[in-house]
């Protein structure tokens, strides 16, 4: 089904395809292969890495629809979009929302032609989703800050050069306002990563651990003291900016476990058919909600509390989707293949790694909070130790 969003994007989309298949390599299957270069080079040319960006910043100032089209485009074409990861998705914004200018002719230039690549340096060992507790402190010394801390569940530290640290730098102030959120180089500069290993045998996650390292003051974005204002527009495009395409990659994932419930013969299960049919509806949803998120992310509007709905949604609904595609594939899926390490297949991995998504970039109990208090309006919830003190009781922190 193809949405039909009126004639003026109609034509868009028949031009953006017209674009790909005329521009695409021959037999083109992702980055590692020899043409991918080429590729990048004529989507460069095209300003079409980062087109959701304004204009004077090096996009094309698409909005939500038409960068949806081109990514439903490509899927089509079987052929990746060119992304910046982090740097496309959470620092660009929050840069090009908070920044300077000469912060943005500096910084977002690098990312679109990817020399730089970033990772996230918020959540520390001690704190949860507590991010307003972070303990990591940075010392203003003459015209550099220096930072020290740990962080740790840093998605892609091995392949990044530069981090996006939130830390402490005004111990005195209020809660909120005592955090600064600074841009630093990660290589030869104090910062230390190990891998952590998970429950599905990748390493996709590291340890951080900074030591002095150092950045200038020119790469705090929004001043000092103003880092949870700037964390938050981060955390709005995190948690709802895969709208673009995270219904893609869902999509692509329920028809490859429709073939497998045939390859087992499931197929004609009523139980399974309406398993699966619940899942394609919900993929449907996550479309249309990205189409409505995106469209104000494009006209550069802070993300609010309504992103916290989409990863709700879309974390929610990954874990119930890995417990289906265990029902499917039934005994085989408590025998791990054969391997080195810890061998997993497809579908274990799926159930495995869908566990995490309710925990990371806010867990679900935080999300449903955000929701109800800041979207809904409803009163705060309770403090456990407010509740002790009322009725008399003591507690200790």
């Amino acid at each position: 089904m193809e949405l039909d969003l009126g004639p003026e994007l109609r034509a868009f989309r028949e031009k953006m395809r017209a674009w790909i298949a005329e521009q695409k390599p021959a037999d083109l299957t992702g980055p590692e292969h020899p043409a991918w270069p080429e590729w990048e080079r004529r989507l460069l040319e095209a300003r079409l890495v980062c087109p959701q960006w304004p204009e004077e910043v090096g996009g094309r100032g698409w909005d939500g629809a038409r960068l949806a089209i081109f990514n439903e485009e490509c899927d089509r074409a079987r052929v990746e979009r060119v992304t910046r990861g982090m740097g496309e998705s959470l620092v660009g914004p929050s840069v090009i929302v908070h920044g300077t200018d000469e912060q943005r002719a500096r910084v977002l230039p690098r990312i679109i032609n990817g020399e730089d690549a970033y990772c996230q340096g918020f959540s520390e060992p001690d704190h949860g989703s507590d991010l307003a507790g972070v303990e990591t402190r940075g010392e203003v010394v003459r015209d550099e800050l220096v930072v020290t801390g740990q962080k740790v569940w840093t998605s892609g530290a091995d392949r990044a050069n530069w981090i996006f640290v939130l830390c402490r730098t005004e111990p005195e102030a209020p809660r909120h306002r005592n955090l600064s959120y600074v841009l630093m180089p990660m290589r030869e500069n104090g910062i230390e990563i190990r891998p952590l290993e998970q429950m599905n045998g990748a390493t996709g996650f590291f340890e951080v651990f900074i030591d002095r390292a150092r950045a200038p003051l020119t790469n705090v974005i929004g001043g000092l003291g103003n880092g949870w204002r700037v964390a938050m527009t981060t955390l709005g495009f995190e948690r709802g900016g895969r709208a673009a395409v995270a219904h893609l990659a869902y999509e692509r994932e329920f028809w490859a476990l429709v073939e497998t419930a045939r390859e087992y013969g499931r197929d004609r299960d009523p139980l399974v058919r309406q398993q699966l049919a619940w899942a394609y509806a919900q993929v449907q949803v996550m479309r249309y909600q990205g189409l409505r998120r995106l469209a104000q992310m494009a006209v550069r509007r802070e993300p609010g509390p309504e992103a916290s709905l989409t990863k709700l949604y879309w974390s929610e609904y990954q874990r119930r989707f890995g417990e289906i595609a265990m029902d499917v594939i039934g005994a085989d899926a408590l025998v791990r293949p054969d391997g080195d390490g810890y061998a997993t297949s497809r579908w274990q991995r799926t159930f495995l790694s869908s566990r995490a998504g309710t925990i990371f970039s806010g867990t679900s109990e935080i999300q449903r909070n955000i929701i109800a208090e800041r979207a809904l309006g409803l009163p705060r919830e309770p403090r456990v130790i407010e509740e002790r003190e009322a009725v008399g009781g003591s507690a200790r922190r």
